[in-house]
């Protein structure tokens, strides 16, 4: 597979991609630097790295190699090109949002002091809802850990040593006792296990199609036991690149609401629900800008 060129717009905030990503200190699974990204996943069971090669102030292309160890179909290949563009931020475009909200009384001002700011993905699907799963009501750090856990467990070593975010069928393939040994809950463990039975026996398909769009996706995430509406929101979010999930059930949003309304407690999720309502059909875009309120450099 050739290189490929990955344009970046005008106002590309690289710094804030670089920090989602090195979020992990111990790099197992990337490794960041003010020149490269490298980033190792499998993709259809074979340890791709993900190296793209960041452009110096002026360009305006990074370029993506693929180092695969083994070959890949051309489904894989797509899927290569299509996690590059997610781990980027380069999905969703800020600029409708952007003049949506020029005049906006509650986050018109926020949006000014923020231009440009994206929605960084992972690189497939399954780590987007695995990592919902891991992170959900525990603090950032001990979720860290726990994802870090879950790609020594699940995931394969690259032949350059990068570890490879774990797939349906590696993750499937573990025991309760691997993860419950190694300080995940119960629950969190049968959860991402049911999640990657599922997908893996074909139960639950996570690839949008006509036949199979993101409103079924959503109804059949959430009819997984231990699978709620945040969960399924972040998925979508961080997935699939969706432009309009609330993320009204978040902690931190509803943090960032109390802020910028001067109120002394948190909006409850209702009414946290019925704000963010007022910026459909760009919910996802309004939680960006939530949490980099409270965040400067990392947008969780």
């Amino acid at each position: 597979m050739k290189p490929f060129p990955l344009p970046l717009p005008a106002d590309y905030r690289l710094q804030d991609v670089l920090a989602f990503h090195r979020r992990d200190t111990e790099s197992i699974a990337e490794e960041v630097s003010a020149e490269r990204l490298r980033k190792g996943v499998l993709l259809d069971g074979v340890p791709v790295v993900l190296d793209i090669a960041l452009p110096a102030a002026g360009g305006k292309d990074a370029i993506c190699t693929v180092h695969a160890d083994g070959t890949l179909t051309k489904s894989a290949q797509q899927q290569a090109r299509e996690a590059a563009l997610s781990i980027l931020g380069l999905r969703i475009d800020p600029a409708p949002f952007s003049a949506f909200t020029k005049k906006d009384k509650l986050l018109g001002a926020l949006i000014r002091r923020q231009p440009g700011l994206r929605i960084v993905q992972s690189a497939t699907v399954f780590e987007a809802l695995t990592w919902a799963i891991i992170g959900q009501q525990i603090n950032l750090t001990f979720a860290i850990a726990l994802r870090r856990t879950f790609i020594l467990q699940a995931g394969r070593q690259h032949s350059s040593g990068l570890w490879c975010y774990p797939d349906a069928h590696s993750a499937a393939a573990l025991s309760l006792e691997d993860l419950t040994t190694r300080k995940f809950s119960r629950a969190k463990a049968e959860t991402l296990l049911r999640l990657a039975q599922l997908v893996t026996n074909g139960e639950l398909q996570l690839d949008v199609t006509p036949a199979n769009t993101i409103e079924q996706i959503s109804a059949a995430l959430l009819a997984v036991k231990g699978i709620g509406p945040w969960t399924v929101n972040y998925g979508l979010l961080r997935g699939y690149g969706y432009a309009d999930c609330s993320l009204h059930g978040d902690v931190a949003i509803r943090a960032a609401l109390q802020t910028l309304l001067g109120e002394e407690a948190k909006p409850d999720i209702k009414r946290t629900e019925q704000i963010l309502a007022q910026y459909s059909p760009h919910r996802t875009m309004a939680a960006a800008h939530l949490w980099a309120s409270l965040h400067p450099r990392d947008d969780q």
